[in-house]
């Protein structure tokens, strides 16, 4: 259990130092920014608990605010993520699937998979960049940001996960 332990916190690092270093400097176009930490919360198996799951998020999302200068936005942004997770999942997991999974392309499929960290990041990017805008004033810009934002993190997701199969 210790093992387990120790590699979800070697990942929240690496993620954390990639997002605060490099990614969070990089906006395409002035609207696109990949937020490629939210991989660690789509990767941990299906049979964590919900309260695990939204410490687990609670505490990578605090880091990355603490990087980035960001009061709370990206942890409440991926606690809440991490609270919609399991019905997210279980919308679309393989109704044979065991228990225990962690989702990935040969665990669910590559159309579920997809569609699932689509979902996930969708959500995530809503939440995120409406906290931070905090005005419906401009809401073609939100909705701008939010589907380029999604788009550039599925895109940067789906390849890191092709690497890591």
């Amino acid at each position: 259990m210790l093992v387990v332990y120790l590699h979800r916190i070697g990942w929240i690092l690496g993620l954390t130092l990639l997002q605060a270093l490099i990614l969070n400097n990089i906006h395409i176009f002035g609207y696109a920014t990949p937020f490629i930490y939210i991989y660690f919360i789509l990767k941990l198996d299906s049979g964590v608990s919900r309260n695990e799951l939204m410490l687990w998020a609670f505490f990578l999302g605090l880091t990355i605010d603490v990087f980035s200068d960001t009061p709370g936005m990206n942890a409440a942004a991926s606690v809440f993520v991490a609270f919609s997770r399991p019905g997210i999942l279980r919308l679309f997991m393989p109704r044979d699937a065991l228990e225990s999974v962690v989702p990935s392309f040969k665990t669910m499929g590559i159309s579920s998979f997809l569609k699932y960290v689509v979902a996930v990041v969708l959500l995530h990017c809503l939440l995120l960049l409406a906290i931070e805008l905090f005005t419906l004033s401009n809401v073609w810009m939100l909705l701008l940001r939010v589907v380029s934002s999604a788009f550039l993190t599925s895109v940067c997701i789906v390849g890191l996960e092709g690497i890591r199969k």
